[in-house]
């Protein structure tokens, strides 16, 4: 299967919203800044906070930063920054700064900072907004979602497909829509595949009826991950799905020491490029095409298009907002048979003949 490719999003930022405007550079706190080679006159100030998980997260964190930094390739007036998060309590601030700073775009990363970002959002009118994994709402808030379970329901059905032990799992960082978003696909999936092939491949961490499952509580908690990776194992799981950020490189490790008796399928952004230290243990990845999202984003705000608030980007297999990663070191390992029936289930599932639901899936 080929990797995601890059999205179509100019003609929904082009639907209406609030026009951007240029203003000057300026610094702030504990941030990181990209090239500054575009005058200051000129420069269109792109400032990014991260959530807990941090700029090196190998996940939606660092894929919302490359973004940054691509829009700066794209558009040569586009000056990103960015500041990280090392609690929830540091949300408002770090975004109320980028406001005192006069940012013109302030993107928020991830759905944890959803009610911070409304709140300054609503107090700071004249300045625009753009949050990653959130419907926040706002005049001057541009959503970028992902409806993450339609590739996560072909993760699932490649992980049943692929199981020597009969028995997958997998697990989030905290229980919130855009982790449980993935676990709903991944589960559907190895029913579907159930179904069609008459098998009975177990699903530990996630009841999705029940809405009930394994959580670390954390994104970044690596430990965490290895444990519960190992009791996965010790029920006989040889592919895990963790949506945990950071935490899930435990679960890189525990495969990495498994002499290829477990396998991972990572999530956000192609792991073998991500965390290409594990590329060896990774079988796919459930790829959310941040990066490209904010880009686009990014680059329209500093051509001077408008961004729409409603309904903002909603990233699917249709649009290669989401998808399933290649297969990298694994593509000779999987079944020429399996790799079809996966096709032409993305053919399906953009057809409409396939449903993939989820209570998470944004509307």
């Amino acid at each position: 299967m080929r990797p995601v490719r890059g999205n179509r999003i100019l003609a929904v930022l082009a639907a209406g919203g609030l026009t951007l405007a240029a203003a000057a550079c300026g610094s702030a706190p504990e941030e990181s800044t990209g090239s500054s080679s575009a005058s200051a006159a000129a420069a269109y100030k792109a400032c990014m906070v991260t959530d807990t998980g941090g700029i090196d997260d190998k996940s939606f964190n660092a894929s919302a930063w490359a973004g940054m930094q691509a829009a700066q390739s794209a558009a040569s007036n586009v000056d990103p920054k960015y500041v990280a998060s090392t609690s929830e309590a540091d949300y408002e601030p770090n975004l109320q700064s980028f406001v005192t700073q006069k940012c013109d775009f302030i993107l928020a990363v991830g759905g944890l900072m959803s009610d911070s970002t409304k709140k300054i959002a609503a107090a700071s009118t004249t300045s625009q907004f753009g949050i990653v994994d959130s419907g926040s709402t706002g005049s001057n808030v541009y959503p970028m979602q992902f409806a993450t379970q339609q590739a996560a329901f072909l993760a699932g059905y490649l992980a049943a497909g692929y199981s020597k032990s009969g028995v997958v799992g997998t697990y989030g960082g905290l229980k919130i829509a855009p982790v449980t978003i993935f676990m709903d696909g991944f589960a559907d999936g190895v029913a579907y595949y159930n179904e069609k092939k008459g098998k009975s491949v177990k699903v530990l961490g996630w009841d999705k009826a029940k809405q009930n499952g394994t959580f670390a509580e954390s994104f970044t908690d690596q430990n965490k991950g290895k444990t519960i990776t190992q009791t996965f194992v010790s029920q006989g799981a040889d592919i895990i799905l963790p949506v945990a950020g950071g935490t899930g490189l435990g679960t890189a490790q525990v495969a990495k020491d498994s002499s290829g008796k477990v396998s991972v399928i990572w999530v956000d952004s192609d792991g073998c490029k991500s965390a290409s230290q594990y590329c060896d243990v990774f079988l796919s990845t459930v790829v959310k095409n941040v990066e490209e999202a904010v880009k686009e984003a990014v680059v329209a705000g500093a051509q001077g298009t408008a961004l729409a608030p409603s309904p903002g980007y909603i990233g699917t297999l249709e649009n290669d907002g989401v998808g399933l990663a290649a297969y990298n070191q694994f593509d000779s390992k999987v079944d020429a048979t399996l790799k079809s029936e996966i096709e032409q289930l993305k053919k399906d599932i953009i057809a409409g003949t396939v449903k993939v639901e989820s209570a998470s899936a944004p509307a």
